[in-house]
C-alpha cells in the first residue's frame, strides 16, 4: 500500500509527513498521513490552509468531484484565470461558469503543492474565509475519519487491511456499507432503505442538510401535497439560480444497521438544473445517473464515520443528536444551515 499511496501523493501532487498507528490484527496497520483541525461554519467543514502564502479557509466537500477555488476569492487573490475550454460544470443552482487559474503553492496541515493549475467556478460567494473547495478527486485516494465531535479530520493508508474493520474506536463493533461503483466519478454512493425501498445516497460533506430528490420523494409516497409536509425555504448551490424544499414526514430510514422510524427528511428539485438542454428526454437521461438523496454535513455531525476507499466500505457510529437537519437551507453553500430538531436512530447506536 506504501507504493500505492506515493503514486496517490504524486498524483494529486501533496508530499504528507505522518506517523504509524497499529491496528488489529498486527499485520493490519493503519498509516495515519494526516490530521486537520476541521472548525464548523454554518454546517460548513473548514480547515485552515494557504493559497499562494495568503491565509485561506478551504472546506472539505466529498460531493465536489474536483476540486476548485471559488471565483471570487481568485480576483480577490489577484489569480490570472483563463476559459477552460470544453468543460462545463453543473449541479444545484444550475451551471456554473468554467476556468482555470494556476495556483503557485497551494498547502494544507503538513502537505504542499507548487504549480497547481485548478478549476475556477462559483457564482456565488461563500463567505470571505472560503476560498477553496477539496473534493472527491483528492479524498478518494485516502481513507479519510469524520470525526466532528472531537473537530478533526484524518487520513490515512492502511496497509495489509484486507477484510478488517476499520473502525479502530468502536470497541464493540461498527456498522458499515459499502460504497457502489457506479460511474467513473469520484463519488461516494452508498445505498439507503427509506420506507423500506433502496434508494443511491451520494456522501456529501460539502451538503449542510440532507436532502432527497422530489422525484425520489413522490416515489417513496411523499409529495408537497402530502399531510404534514411543510415549507423548507429556498436554498442554493454554486450555480445562480435557487431550488424550492419541503420537510415532510417518512415512516423510516435505514443505513446499514442503523434504522430511524417516523423521521422527517427534507426533499427538493435539486437536480432540474443540472442539464444542458431542457429536452424533457434529456433531462430524464441525465438524472439516471444522478444520485436519489445527498447525505450532508447533518449526518457527519451525529456519527464518526471512516470513509474506508482502501475496502470500498464506509463504517459509521452513533455519535449524538439528531442525524437530518431541518432547520436552514439544505445546501452549506449558503449563507446559513445550523443543524436543528430531527431524529435519532432506534437502533444501531454503537
Amino acid at each position: 500500500m506504501r507504493r500505492v499511496f506515493r503514486v496517490a501523493a504524486a498524483a494529486i501532487g501533496l508530499a504528507f509527513a505522518g506517523s504509524i498507528g497499529a491496528a488489529e490484527p498486527s499485520k493490519c496497520a493503519l498509516v495515519r498521513v494526516a490530521e486537520w483541525p476541521v472548525r464548523l461554519e454554518h454546517n460548513k467543514l473548514i480547515v485552515d490552509g494557504a493559497v499562494n502564502g495568503q491565509k485561506v479557509g478551504i472546506m472539505l466537500d466529498t460531493g465536489a468531484a474536483r476540486s476548485m477555488i471559488l471565483r471570487s476569492a481568485a480576483t480577490r487573490l489577484g489569480l490570472p484565470m483563463r476559459q477552460a475550454r470544453g468543460y462545463r460544470m453543473f449541479g444545484i443552482g444550475g451551471e456554473t461558469y468554467v476556468e482555470a487559474a494556476r495556483i503557485d503553492e497551494f498547502s494544507i496541515g503538513q502537505a504542499a503543492r507548487k504549480g497547481w493549475s485548478v478549476v475556477v467556478a462559483g457564482e456565488r460567494s461563500l463567505g470571505r474565509d472560503v476560498v477553496f473547495i477539496l473534493g472527491e478527486d483528492f479524498f478518494h485516494d485516502v481513507d479519510v475519519e469524520f470525526d466532528l465531535a472531537h473537530h478533526a479530520v484524518r487520513l490515512f493508508q492502511p496497509r495489509d487491511c484486507d477484510g478488517v474493520a476499520l473502525a479502530y474506536w468502536a470497541l464493540n463493533g461498527a456498522s458499515e456499507v459499502e460504497i457502489e461503483r457506479i460511474s467513473s466519478q469520484a463519488q461516494i454512493l452508498l445505498t439507503v432503505q427509506i420506507n423500506g425501498q433502496p434508494v443511491t445516497a451520494l456522501l456529501d460533506s460539502g451538503a449542510g442538510a440532507s436532502v432527497l430528490t422530489l422525484r425520489d420523494a413522490a416515489r417513496l409516497g411523499v409529495t408537497p401535497e402530502t399531510p404534514g409536509v411543510v415549507a423548507g425555504g429556498r436554498s442554493a448551490g454554486l450555480g445562480q439560480k435557487s431550488v424550492e424544499n419541503w420537510i415532510g414526514p417518512f415512516a423510516s430510514f435505514a443505513i446499514g444497521n442503523e434504522t430511524i422510524r417516523d423521521t422527517k427528511i427534507r426533499f427538493a428539485d435539486i437536480w432540474k438544473d443540472a442539464t444542458y438542454t431542457p429536452v424533457a428526454s434529456h433531462l430524464a437521461k441525465r438524472l439516471e445517473g444522478l444520485p436519489a438523496m445527498l447525505l450532508g454535513a447533518d449526518f457527519l455531525h451525529a456519527h464518526r464515520v471512516l470513509v474506508a476507499h482502501s475496502q470500498r466500505k464506509m463504517y459509521f457510529t452513533y455519535a449524538g443528536g439528531p442525524v437530518f437537519a431541518l432547520t436552514g437551507p439544505l445546501d452549506s453553500r449558503s449563507d446559513s444551515g445550523e443543524a436543528g430538531d430531527g431524529a435519532k436512530p432506534a437502533s444501531g447506536e454503537n
